[in-house]
C-alpha cells in the first residue's frame, strides 16, 4: 500500500491503533465521530503506517501508528482539488480559505502543478467536522518529481501574495518537502522535512 504524508486515511476503529503510550481520553471521542488520521511523516515500523489523529482543540494532536488492514479508504490532497471539493462545503461562503481555494486553483492549473489542502481545511473537506475557521492559515501541498527553477518558485510566491489569506505551501518531492516561500529567497541552505527528521542541505540552485 502506497500512502504519503499529509493522506487522509478512513480508518475501521479505534482499536486498531498501535502505541506504546497512552491514548488520551479525546482520542476515542474524535475518532468516533470521524474515524480519520492523517498519514504523518516517519518511516513506517513493522510495515505499520505512521499516523496523527488531531481533536478538536489546537493542542490535541497525537501519534501513532496504524496496521495496513485496518485501512478502509485513502484519501490524497489532489483528490480534493480534482472534485473541487470545498466547492460542495456547505461553510464554502463562510469561510473565506475555502473561497480562496478557486483562486489558488487557477494559479496551479496554470503552472500545470499537482497539489491540494492539508491540515484543518483537507481535514475538513474530507470529515465534515468544522475544523478550519475564519482566521485560519491555508496549509497546501504540492506533489513535486523535483524541485522548481527558483524563478517559477518566485513567480509564485508573488502570485499567491495577493491572495489575501495567509497560506503556508510546502514542495514535497521524494526526498522531502521544503517551504515554497524560504525556497523561493535562494538562501544558501534550506530545511527539508524528510521522514527522518528535519534537516538543512544546500540549495539546489545555489
Amino acid at each position: 500500500m502506497e500512502v504519503n504524508p499529509h493522506d487522509l486515511i478512513r480508518i475501521k476503529g479505534y482499536s486498531y491503533l498501535i502505541t506504546d503510550a497512552q491514548e488520551p481520553e479525546w482520542v476515542k471521542v474524535a475518532l468516533t465521530q470521524a474515524p480519520y488520521v492523517v498519514v504523518r511523516r516517519a518511516p513506517m515500523e513493522k510495515g505499520h503506517i505512521p499516523i496523527g489523529i488531531r481533536g478538536q482543540q489546537r493542542h490535541e494532536r497525537f501519534a501513532a501508528f496504524l496496521p495496513q488492514d485496518a485501512v478502509t479508504e485513502v484519501i490524497t490532497p489532489e483528490q480534493l482539488v480534482t472534485q473541487k471539493q470545498w466547492q460542495q462545503s456547505s461553510r464554502y461562503y463562510q469561510l473565506p480559505v475555502l473561497r480562496a481555494l478557486d483562486d489558488i486553483y487557477e494559479i496551479f492549473q496554470f503552472y500545470g502543478l499537482v497539489w491540494g489542502p492539508v491540515g484543518s481545511v483537507g481535514f475538513e473537506l474530507v470529515s465534515g467536522i468544522p475544523t478550519a475557521k475564519d482566521t485560519s492559515d491555508l496549509d497546501i501541498v504540492v506533489r513535486l518529481p523535483h524541485f522548481p527553477s527558483i524563478e517559477t518558485a518566485r513567480q509564485l510566491v508573488a502570485e499567491l501574495t495577493r491572495i489575501p489569506i495567509r497560506m503556508d505551501v510546502q514542495l514535497e518531492i521524494p526526498a522531502g518537502a521544503v517551504s515554497l516561500l524560504e525556497y523561493s529567497q535562494g538562501s544558501q541552505l534550506i530545511l527539508l522535512k524528510s521522514v527522518c527528521g528535519p534537516k538543512l542541505i544546500s540549495h539546489p540552485y545555489r
